[in-house]
């Protein structure tokens, strides 16, 4: 299925290769490393303790492989760039991993991930979506791009690119690959960014979307006069709404240094990331642990995931402007409700341990909410955590009894990029 005004692209294909010098660079930076000192007893209290970090700079200076860990990335994702012209912006390389279902029918899904993550996130869920398997549940083609300032994505050179643009990236993006019409699931910025793509491009285009981190609107007088005169008189009934509104009134109060730092002042932060390997690290293993359900981290899968950010195309610092535009445009209010009420079917999915925790009622408050589930584990970047979780979601709402079966025309796309199965994963 082609879109008139579609063109076909031929996306390039791409292999990581981290040049020799910069891990030379890394490695001085690490051997030169001093530590500052730290109270006793106080365990995560203060940020990421002294020990772990000691911990994994030492692996990383004398033991960790990228090499390995970079072969690994490159066998078990396939991996392209594709020029996309933004408006107003010019045109940017986009890094995206790109794998076709064998099966006839699949969906074209976009997955769309946001900070600390990357688009590595996609890696656990994606032989669940292409090659389901029961012939009962629905396969999807899978497009995970690097947002723009991310990865390996070229960044934007001048301010205001925010959440238009974004949208804007990932939609044409979907477009090139030729999906004319698709649908999405995101997390954190994905959440965001896809919320945009459904008010902005849905329903010709985005057919439905799900997030594992759903937004919603509190009761307000003028909107919704009548949801909020419920809540004067019986305000949050449900056990869970009030421990949602309690665990979001905690998180603002103590865990929101991060995102005003991010939003405020991005360009004096990120001197610190940009030079500092270690900095760095504490910067993003501190949201790694924090934010998951006790997720078992490997020394080496921290290491990686710090060192997609050391390496990216742009540095660690171009991730954080994201903060500054969506927060200078109003694209999101401070108390985490949406700007956008799209009409496009959504799906949610409930996480224990996600960030930020909105009663279901305001979320349908604030877009067509079709699907909904709560899980029993999992935290902020379900789909590393809980891929089965997450791939069930997606399987009962756009299943054969799902609400939104059928959603998208049977697409093909141009291209026949299909995943093999390499070794015991596969």
């Amino acid at each position: 299925m082609k879109s008139e005004s579609s063109q076909a692209v031929h996306p390039t294909p791409y292999t990581i290769r981290v040049s020799d010098p910069q891990l030379l660079l890394l490695k001085r930076k690490l051997d030169l490393v001093s530590f500052p000192d730290e109270l006793e007893d106080i365990g995560w209290s203060h940020g990421a303790p002294r020990s772990e970090v000691q911990r994994l700079v030492e692996r990383w200076r004398s033991g960790y492989d990228w090499r390995a860990e970079e072969a690994r990335l490159n066998a078990s994702l396939p991996q392209f760039t594709t020029a996309i012209d933004i408006d107003g912006f010019g045109s940017f390389e986009i890094h995206h991993v790109h794998v076709k279902s064998a099966r006839a029918g699949a969906i074209p899904l976009l997955f769309v991930h946001g900070w600390p993550g990357s688009f590595t996130e996609v890696s656990a869920i994606l032989p669940l979506l292409v090659d389901p398997e029961s012939s009962e549940h629905p396969a999807f083609h899978v497009v995970a791009p690097s947002l723009p300032g991310f990865g390996f994505s070229d960044a934007p050179k001048r301010a205001g690119f925010s959440m238009v643009q974004y949208a804007e990236t990932c939609h044409k993006l979907m477009l090139a690959l030729g999906y004319e019409e698709y649908v999405s699931q995101g997390g954190d910025w994905g959440s965001v960014i896809t919320r945009k793509m459904a008010t902005k491009y849905g329903p010709r285009h985005i057919k439905a979307w799900h997030t594992n981190m759903p937004l919603g609107t509190p009761p307000n007088l003028w909107q919704s006069p009548l949801r909020y005169l419920s809540e004067v008189v019986k305000p949050s009934s449900k056990p869970q709404d009030r421990l949602m509104i309690e665990h979001n009134q905690m998180y603002m109060a103590q865990e929101m240094g991060y995102m005003l730092q991010q939003s405020t002042r991005p360009q004096t932060l990120g001197y610190g990331l940009h030079d500092s390997p270690v900095g760095l690290l504490a910067w993003l293993y501190e949201k790694l642990v924090k934010w998951t359900d006790e997720y078992p981290w490997t020394d080496d899968e921290v290491l990686t995931w710090v060192s997609l950010y050391w390496f990216s195309k742009a540095g660690p610092a171009a991730s954080l402007r994201i903060y500054y535009e969506v927060a200078q445009h109003g694209d999101i209010r401070p108390d985490f409700s949406p700007v956008d009420l799209p009409t496009v079917p959504h799906g949610v999915s409930y996480f224990p341990k996600e960030c930020i925790r909105i009663p279901l009622s305001w979320v349908k408050a604030s877009a067509n909410v079709v699907y909904s589930e709560t899980h029993k584990k999992g935290g902020h970047f379900a789909a590393y955590e809980q891929p089965v979780e997450i791939a069930g979601a997606l399987r009962k709402m756009f299943g054969r009894n799902g609400p939104v079966f059928g959603v998208v025309r049977q697409c093909t796309g141009f291209h026949d990029h299909v995943f093999e199965k390499r070794g015991e994963r596969w």
